[in-house]
């Protein structure tokens, strides 16, 4: 039971720190835009990639604490 209760919290932390990061990179992305409209495009590039790889993170550490919840059931 200790297990999946680790799990869950993995499946928590994964989540917050992935909503974290790219909260933080939107508001400097909008910095940035502020300051250099026509630098725009690269900026939207850049943190939609960084977006990307964050989210892709939070979803392996999900993917793993369900398999820590499932297989240690």
């Amino acid at each position: 039971m200790g297990l999946i209760a680790i799990g869950a919290g993995i499946a928590v932390l994964v989540g917050f720190g992935a909503g974290i990061g790219i909260g933080i990179a939107t508001g400097k992305a909008v910095e940035g835009i502020a300051r250099q409209p026509e630098a725009s495009g690269k900026i939207q590039t850049s943190l939609l990639l960084g977006a990307a790889l964050a989210e892709a993170t939070a979803i392996y550490g999900l993917i793993g604490a369900i398999l820590i919840m499932v297989l240690l059931k």
